[in-house]
């Protein structure tokens, strides 16, 4: 096989290098869509320039060696295009402008080519050199090449300088090697002295392609660090073994059993015994000058868990932890803060995360999450640390809400720890970057979880004292608040009485004149039938005003404690016959049934005109509340043994009726004054119509005759059901004196 044949293979062997550039663009990372879809257009234009240039070294292409060479700048020119725009697309800046510049530069190109503006044979000189329009087209191409390229790599500086995020900034630094590589190449091409086969182009378009297909690369200062160490390491053993050899030969050689091989293995051994602490020396003095902090994190782990884990106080374990970590990894800033969780009806289970700060420093406001949200998805599924970096690159944080992307860009953090608590997201610390601008290790990220898990139970505890304390205020301007709330009601009730004991007795004369002329006119036969009927009518009314007046007069006396009590014995089942013969006519219009079965008992001390109040209030009521056709019973019983306040014994008097009932819940209620059950807008105004409304003032005026007599009153009843209607049972409890051994009449009496 001849040799340019021989060369031919061994360039088209090169060109084939670039097919994992070009498999990259079909394996392509997430998010880099485009900039693959560049890096591939560039792999086959750089792949058939090396096959033109085989091809032609292999003699199956006849053409002048200027003119191959006029195309390897001009596809220099193109390649430097597109990789200033892949740069531009990589680092997420526009592209218009350098866009606009090239293909403006190509047109340049193309004219002068085709020389449609009819330039001369000579462009230009001036005696001594000579610029023939022929060369015009390759010098603008390798003018161009210069701006393109050099533009390229001041993109990647700025966006270097610009970027606050190690990672990112590591990544750009491989596309400086990268636009390194190809100016040496181009440089080369340009200046006739072309390497065959460009293999640095070819290595860049390798590195290009790892570039965009990996998103977190080695750390280029982690390997220059190793590369350094090994090397000044390799330097200082063979000069210790060449000076250590030579001096042995200068020392030992007149001794008479020298024997340079043993005195090489001793050197050896020697070498062997310092080469660890050697390493280490060199590792520490190189890491010394790329600021690289060292971290032990044993010692890290074991003073951290000693400071935080008696520590109750919130803001104090913020201010003790970050400091901790702070001071432990050389860091710019740091944050705790606290995930709080509630459940929305729309959005699900929500996240709000609150900072821990100081009351004197700049509050952060607080961020909600849902739980759809992908940095929420992060942090439940995987529990591990979240980079701002990947949530500024990577496609599966997308969808984050401009919202959520300011506030984490707001705090310039580098590192995102979440704080777990039996399996609950309870608490996130935010660590901003390393003052020396290395990033975050392996080996950091690791020991950052396990602080984070350390943080865990100490931020529980202290979460548990800060909602105590909170309860605690709490309950505290809750009494505040009930006791003021008791003041005012307390100061309302008065207002209360004080109107009722006001208007009773205001309204007591004007009404006793009102029903006296009323009468005295209704006893004039010479007046009008229609007058007559309309005196009976307003009689009645005034009646029946005057009674609310008097049930308000009594209201204020009880409530002033100053009702005086005209005290003989009384027979209560006689009392109770009366009054349920003056509502016979009432009961008889609501066809209801009344019957009363109370057997013989003891009479007690009362005031007889207040027990007819209490009997027919509660008589009225039961009447009220009871359907047509509905049952009535009122029964008594004696009560021999002492209960409560009564030590001997009494009476006890139950109205039941088959009405409507009472909620279990406002039992007490409707004794207080002005009580009204149900819907007062549909209420009639009758004292007797089912459901009708009154003045409220009965079952409290009931209420205050009972104790006021030193008795006790209480219903019973399944509750309130106006279908059903499962009734209801009053009780009348009034004690027994000590000489009260009479007995009053037994009655049983029924109506209709």
């Amino acid at each position: 096989m001849s040799q340019p044949i021989l060369f031919m293979i061994l360039l088209l062997i090169v060109a084939a290098f670039y097919l994992p550039a070009l498999i990259s663009v079909i394996r392509r990372h997430e998010g880099q869509e485009a900039a693959a879809a560049l890096l591939g257009a560039y792999a086959v234009i750089a792949m058939g320039l090396t096959a033109v240039e085989a091809l032609w070294r292999g003699g199956r292409l006849q053409a002048e060696p200027l003119l191959i060479s006029d195309l390897q700048i001009y596809g220099a020119l193109l390649l430097a295009v597109i990789l200033l725009i892949l740069t531009l697309e990589f680092t997420r800046r526009r592209i218009g402008t350098w866009l606009t510049i090239g293909l403006l530069w190509g047109a340049a190109i193309a004219a002068i080519l085709s020389n449609i503006l009819q330039v001369g044979e000579v462009v230009w000189t001036n005696g001594a050199i000579t610029l023939p329009r022929e060369r015009l087209a390759p010098a603008l191409s390798a003018l161009g090449w210069f701006v393109f390229t050099v533009g390229g790599l001041v993109i990647v500086r700025a966006s270097h300088a610009r970027s606050r995020q190690p990672l990112l900034r590591n990544r750009l630094n491989y596309w400086v090697a990268v636009f390194l590589l190809i100016f040496v190449n181009d440089i080369l091409l340009i200046a006739g002295r072309q390497i065959p086969g460009n293999p640095l182009r070819v290595m860049a378009a390798g590195m290009a392609a790892y570039i965009i297909a990996t998103h977190n690369p080695p750390d280029l200062r982690v390997i220059a660090r190793r590369v350094l160490t090994y090397i000044i390491t390799t330097v200082l053993i063979v000069a210790f073994y060449m000076v250590g050899f030579s001096a042995s030969q200068t020392v030992f050689r007149a001794l008479p059993n020298f024997n340079p091989m043993l005195v090489g293995a001793g050197i050896a051994l020697l070498l062997s015994f310092i080469f660890t602490p050697l390493l280490a020396l060199v590792r520490r003095m190189v890491d010394k000058w790329f600021h690289v902090g060292e971290l032990h994190p044993t010692k890290t782990l074991h003073a951290y868990s000693q400071q935080i884990s008696n520590i109750l106080d919130m803001q104090k374990l913020a201010n003790v932890a970050v400091g901790l970590i702070i001071d432990a990894l050389g860091l710019t800033r740091g944050f705790l803060f606290l995930v709080d969780t509630e459940h929305d009806s729309e959005r699900g289970r929500v996240y709000n995360i609150r900072a821990v700060r100081n009351p004197g420093e700049r509050q952060i406001q607080i961020l909600s999450l849902s739980e759809d949200n992908p940095l929420v998805r992060h942090f439940l599924q995987n529990q591990t640390p979240l980079l701002q970096y990947d949530l500024d690159l990577l496609p599966a944080y997308r969808d984050v809400s401009d919202t959520a992307r300011g506030w984490f860009q707001h705090l310039e953090a580098e590192v995102y720890l979440p704080i777990f608590s039996k399996r609950e997201w309870i608490g996130l610390l935010a660590l901003g970057a390393k003052i020396s601008g290395n990033r975050y290790t392996e080996e950091d990220l690791v020991t950052l979880s396990t602080l984070a898990n350390q943080t865990a139970v100490a931020l529980e505890n202290a979460r548990l004292v800060e909602n105590l304390i909170q309860l605690n205020n709490e309950l505290r301007q809750a009494y505040r608040d009930l006791d003021k709330a008791k003041r005012d009601l307390e100061r309302l009730d008065q207002t209360k009485s004080d109107f009722i004991s006001i208007a009773s007795h205001e309204l007591r004369t004007p009404l006793t004149t009102m029903i006296g002329y009323t009468e005295m006119l209704i006893e004039d036969r010479s007046l009008p039938e229609m007058a007559h009927e309309m005196l009976l009518g307003i009689a009645k009314s005034t009646r029946r005003l005057h009674e609310i007046v008097d049930s308000m007069f009594d209201i204020a006396q009880i409530d002033t404690r100053s009702l005086q009590l005209h005290l003989i014995p009384v027979d209560t089942a006689v009392i109770v016959k009366d009054v349920a013969l003056k509502l016979e006519k009432t009961i008889r219009e609501r066809r209801q049934t009344l019957s009363i079965e109370i057997p013989p008992l003891p009479k007690i001390k009362a005031d007889p005109n207040l027990l007819e109040k209490l009997f027919q209030h509660l008589l009225n009521n039961a009447i009220k509340f009871t359907p047509d056709n509905g049952q009535i019973k009122i029964t008594g019983r004696k009560v021999t043994a002492p209960s409560g306040d009564m030590t001997n014994g009494g009476i006890e008097i139950i109205v039941s009726d088959t009405g409507v009932g009472v909620d279990p819940q406002a039992r007490e209620i409707i004794f207080s004054k002005f009580y009204q059950p149900g819907d007062l807008s549909k209420h009639s105004t009758s004292k007797t119509r089912f459901k009708g409304s009154g003045a409220g003032l009965g079952l409290a005026l009931s209420k205050g005759i009972v104790e006021v007599h030193g008795g006790r009153i209480w219903v019973e009843s399944p509750g309130y059901d106006e279908v059903n209607f499962p009734g209801s049972h009053f009780h009348v409890a009034l004690p027994l004196s000590k000489d009260e051994s009479m007995a009053g009449t037994e009655v049983n009496f029924r109506i209709p």
